[in-house]
């Protein structure tokens, strides 16, 4: 396989504008993840493909085919046809990762479900997306599932075989339930797999030869602060395409050994990690169910891991284990850090302290498959600590005013958009979504506020609802997290507005500090004097152990800015709007 060189990009000089696009040496894979799986497991059969270590499996490439082979056989025994949706809902494991291969050998359409969704939640994913299988976990944390689709489907005592008939959810008809128990009205994983004895390798090639590369093939759930989940519906193309190229700019092969500690449910762990291995005939290694940093490192050390993915605060839970300076992280050569941005210093120290030389980082969101922007092994320290790289290859970004939509010039702050391969199909069944975030020219709408500089460079600097407004100055959370960042006792901090009668919106900064360190609130702003301007330095701080985060590790900085009014008293401002 050829290895991919970085983007061609203009010329600096060429450069007046906030818009950038790439090409590259290597073109778009014009093929369905079935059949660029089975192109893998031709060049690399015996190759490790995929080790759980929680569950104690290891597959060949070979092995795990032969798996997703039975899986894609037994779904279509079951009756699933191309276009219908399969739900799946539980934690990292290897039954995802077959399923993910098998629905798309069939064209199913897998409806990725959020592990930590709960009753009202996994109803409205189901129901709006019309499954006509789920496959659940027991449970996960503190989530019972199956007690919960008890409580959502009681006609499920009466089902047999995992085939059931519910007013609730029509459309649902088997439930397969992964572990070796029975539960009435569900089937085990052993049993769907069964099914697959009775279909032909021959009916599954005819079945795989029917797919498009550019037929939907993912649901993924955006997690939104307001109004209901939206569905973001992705082809082949793009899913595919974006793994691909993330992996390549990487330059992963069939030797390297990627640790995935990020939700397989989001494009992260799914795309960036799973297909970013497929194409390239790399290791899969999931180190246990949900993250746990000490898995993490374990696993890193006895696999000699070359590649660990994570977003920041995975990694600043890693560098502050007390048991991290207990291994030998050596084998570590390249990395991706991404889903929010990442603050300069655990860049750094990443880096250094994880030998993690190649590390890059990646922008992006589910609607783009999900990455726009890269670093690659060729950017400079500095510009791989401070932006999110560049443009990818075989895409387009722009960052225009939001008022006005007009591209803004260099090194001025606005919305960021992307368009080419990588976006979504649209939002399942809501057009008026899909209208409010794709404009008529194809351009994705992020919703991020960012700047670009000559080189084409990007650097993200918040979310357009994140701005603080304080007394009509715009401040931006970044800027200020990333300076609390350099103070040698601050583990981690993020920055939100709360409302204020005086100033519109004063700041508050959440500090988490260092194991074995002591800090004050006069010290903090002691700090900030003389290095910030007076307007950034936050008005309140709250020292915490804890951010309120989804299971992809994104703060939840609007939940954090409730219980910051909460707890100060400000529910009579609170009219004011910010995070």
């Amino acid at each position: 396989m050829n290895k991919m060189q970085e983007p061609a990009f203009p010329e600096a000089s060429t450069l007046r504008w906030s818009y950038a696009s790439a090409t590259g040496p290597i073109p778009l894979l014009g093929v369905t993840i079935g059949d660029m799986f089975d192109q893998t497991v031709a060049k690399y059969p015996e190759r490790p493909a995929l080790i759980v270590r929680h569950q104690e499996i290891r597959l060949s490439y070979r092995e795990l085919q032969h798996q997703v082979n039975l899986c894609a056989k037994a779904l279509m025994e079951m009756g699933i046809q191309k276009g219908q949706r399969v739900g799946i809902w539980a934690p990292n494991c290897a039954e995802w990762c077959i399923i993910q291969f098998a629905t798309s050998k069939i064209g199913a359409i897998l409806v990725n479900l959020n592990p930590a969704y709960r009753l009202h939640e996994i109803e409205y994913g189901l129901k709006d997306s019309g499954c006509s299988m789920l496959i659940l976990a027991a449970d996960f944390k503190s989530s019972h599932y199956t007690e919960m689709i008890l409580e959502l489907l009681p006609e499920l005592t009466d089902g047999t075989n995992g085939q059931i008939q519910s007013s609730r959810l029509p459309q649902l008809t088997h439930i397969v339930r992964l572990g070796p128990e029975k539960q009435t009205g569900m089937l085990t994983w052993d049993e769907l797999m069964a099914q697959g004895e009775h279909v032909d390798d021959a009916a599954l090639a005819a079945r795989q030869r029917e797919q498009e590369f550019d037929d939907p093939i993912n649901i993924q759930y955006t997690s939104g602060t307001t109004g209901y989940p939206k569905g973001a519906t992705l082809s082949h193309h793009n899913i595919l395409n974006n793994g691909y190229f993330v992996a390549e700019l990487q330059k992963l092969t069939h030797e390297d050994t990627l640790c995935i500690p990020v939700p397989l449910y989001h494009c992260f762990g799914m795309v960036m990690g799973n297909l970013g291995c497929i194409t390239h005939g790399a290791a899969m290694v999931y180190p246990s169910a949900v993250f746990d940093p000490l898995a993490v490192l374990q696993t890193v050390q006895e696999e000699q891991c070359t590649a660990l993915y994570g977003v920041p605060t995975m990694f600043i839970a890693e560098l502050n284990h007390p048991e991290f300076n207990k291994f030998n992280l050596s084998s570590l050569r390249t990395g991706v850090m991404a889903g929010s941005p990442c603050p300069i210093e655990v860049m750094k120290r990443v880096i250094q302290l994880m030998h993690m030389q190649d590390t890059e980082i990646c922008y992006g969101m589910t609607e783009t498959a999900p990455v726009s922007c890269q670093s690659t092994l060729d950017t400079p320290l500095e510009k791989r600590v401070s932006t999110v790289g560049k443009v990818g290859p075989h895409l387009e970004i722009k960052i225009i005013d939001p008022a006005s939509g007009q591209i803004v010039p260099l090194g001025n702050t606005g919305e960021l958009c992307t368009r080419g391969y990588s976006v979504m199909l649209g939002y399942w069944n809501n057009p008026e979504a899909t209208a409010a975030a794709i404009d008529q020219a194809r351009w994705m709408h992020t919703g991020d506020l960012a700047t670009m500089d000559g080189e084409g460079y990007v650097n993200i600097v918040g979310r357009i609802k994140d701005m603080i407004i304080r007394g009509g100055e715009n401040v931006y959370p970044r800027e200020i997290e990333e300076f609390l960042y350099t103070h040698p006792s601050i583990a981690d901090v993020q920055v939100i507005g709360v409302p204020d009668p005086k100033y519109g919106e004063a700041i508050v900064a959440w500090i988490k500090v260092r194991d074995g360190a002591q800090l004050s609130e006069d010290e903090v702003r002691a700090y900030c004097q003389e290095q910030i301007a007076h307007y950034k330095i936050p008005r309140y701080i709250r020292f915490t152990q804890e951010y309120p985060m989804t299971v992809t590790g994104k703060i939840q900085k609007y939940l954090m800015r409730q219980t910051s009014i909460d707890e100060l008293g400000l529910q009579d401002a609170s009219s004011t709007q910010t995070a």
